[in-house]
């Protein structure tokens, strides 16, 4: 059979996901390296994204709000560990004008800044210098802030929707009376991302603690969900950080509590980004290009009606108009059908592939035989071929189809899902038992391993800096502790001492 792409994830997976990004019509290259443009079908998925989270983000009672671009250096300087974390990623801006000079443009050095201004890498230290202003007592607590902005981490190997210079994200900044309040709130989003990851993305992940070497700089704890891709690497698709007090000690984030007694808030973070549409594609893209999840496809069916240039494709286009009307009429996951009419001109088999690499759950197609015999031909994005090679295409009662079609987009959702969850699982290794082994299952030329899920001693300081370093030298990270992982029965697979919990290994993006 042939596919609507050039390259498969088999032959090239790296090379196959850029495929899907440009020929699914999600983003391009700007021309300044790291940053792309989001293109309509690309920004239409986000969208859905950012709607569908902002509703689970505002229903656990937080506010949304906006925070400058440009924070002050001495913001950071105040927060040594903060600060470290970032530094490399840092985009500094010190000068504010540009001059005419021998008829090319360039930094004016009198333009100079007072003090250099860094490009949002991440909010904590400016939104904690606003913290400090508007928490006075007990009363202004629990603070629930949340923004959706874009940040500058600068990046030297860059891949769209993965790794980019700037990129999108929501991140959440709350302040809290005691610090078993900040930790319940730390969870509550883990489990808010944890959710909407599985039940609108369709992709499975593991909830639970980053070990200590991979913290978030100057927090006391931090907890991710993490993917498995096709290629079997991981990828971290969200994380939520307990900050303890040191952006309350750095920024004078402090109560008077109702006994008259000034205290320290503890704080917390948390967010998602653009990395989202990354791990969509690599979740669930085949090699036909990318396949959303009705959720959050910004065109859940596509209605085409197959045009010939004569005088009766107007009759057609309207025959399509009133299945659009009507499948607009209906709802799936709560929310009114989402539909589109393509009566542009062209080829139906074109247009038909081109909503197949961009993944639109449904494609409906109607012809003059179809109109005059009320039917329609169906095509599931989910379930492309059949087993002799052929495009899916199935011709039905067009009642029939209107009347299934919203429990049609919730069964392709969980179909999803459910070939994500069990490839997952069929991909994590429990029997590796020490370094040796894991060595031989992430060997050069190995077929695409997936995880290891290992017994764990919660190893610190040197030791932990030790399995590190072994584990670098074959690519690999340790990824988090799942939160329902129970205590095993085994040793450690490092130290050989009493297991205190499961911790997961791979090799991520």
């Amino acid at each position: 059979m042939r596919h609507a792409l050039d390259i498969t994830r088999k032959d090239d997976f790296a090379a196959w996901y850029q495929a899907v990004v440009s020929q699914a019509d999600l983003a391009e290259e700007s021309g300044v390296r790291g940053c792309m443009v989001i293109k309509p079908w690309g920004w239409g998925i986000w969208e859905r994204i950012q709607r569908l989270l902002d509703d689970r983000i505002k229903e656990t009672g937080h506010e949304n709000c906006y925070f400058p671009l440009f924070i002050p250096l001495s913001y950071f300087a105040k927060e040594a560990e903060h600060v470290e974390g970032f530094a490399k990623e840092m985009a500094v801006v010190t000068h504010h004008r540009l001059k005419s000079e021998n008829g090319a443009l360039v930094v004016d050095p009198d333009a100079k800044l007072e003090e250099p201004l860094v490009v949002r890498p991440t909010s904590e230290t400016v939104i904690g210098q606003a913290m400090g202003r508007w928490i006075q007592s007990w009363r202004d607590l629990p603070l629930k802030l949340n923004q959706w902005a874009n940040v500058v981490r600068w990046e030297m190997r860059t891949r769209m929707f993965l790794r980019t210079s700037e990129f999108l994200w929501q991140e959440g900044h709350t302040a809290h009376a005691t610090g078993e309040d900040a930790m319940e709130e730390t969870l509550l989003m883990l489990e808010v991302y944890r959710s909407f990851a599985e039940d609108v993305l369709a992709i499975p992940v593991i909830a639970g603690e980053k070990p200590e070497n991979e913290r978030f700089p100057g927090a006391d704890a931090t907890y991710s969900i993490e993917a498995m891709m096709q290629d079997g690497k991981a990828l971290q698709a969200g994380t939520s950080h307990y900050l303890g007090t040191t952006f309350s000690q750095a920024a004078d984030i402090s109560y008077q509590d109702d006994q008259g007694a000034q205290q320290l808030c503890h704080t917390t973070s948390w967010g998602v980004s653009t990395r989202l549409i990354g791990g969509v594609i690599m979740t669930h893209g085949d090699d036909d290009g990318l396949r959303v999840p009705p959720r959050i496809a910004p065109h859940q069916i596509i209605v085409l009606p197959m045009l010939r240039g004569k005088d009766g494709d107007g009759d057609i286009i309207a025959y399509c108009e009133e299945i659009r009307k009507t499948l607009t009429s209906q709802d799936a996951f709560r929310e009114p059908v989402r539909v589109l009419l393509d009566p542009r001109p062209g080829k139906a088999a074109q247009k038909r592939w081109d909503w197949v690499r961009k993944g639109a759950p449904i494609i409906v197609e109607v012809g003059p035989r179809d109109m005059a015999s009320e039917q329609v031909s169906v095509l599931r994005r989910d379930r492309l071929w059949r087993e002799d090679g052929k495009a899916d295409i199935n011709g039905e009662s067009r009642d029939d189809f209107l009347f299934n079609a919203a429990s049609l987009l919730e069964e392709i959702q969980e179909n999803l899902f459910t070939e994500a969850q069990t490839r997952r699982d069929e991909a994590i290794r429990t029997d590796i038992e020490d370094m040796d082994a894991i060595a031989e299952y992430f060997a050069e030329g190995a077929d695409k391993p997936g995880w290891i899920r290992a017994a764990w001693s919660r190893p610190t300081g040197e030791a932990l800096d030790r399995i590190v370093e072994q584990l670098k030298a074959l690519k690999l990270t340790l990824r988090n502790i799942p939160n329902e992982g129970g205590k095993p029965e085994a040793a450690c697979i490092f130290t050989g001492e009493e297991a205190a919990e499961y911790i997961y290994i791979a090799r991520a993006y």
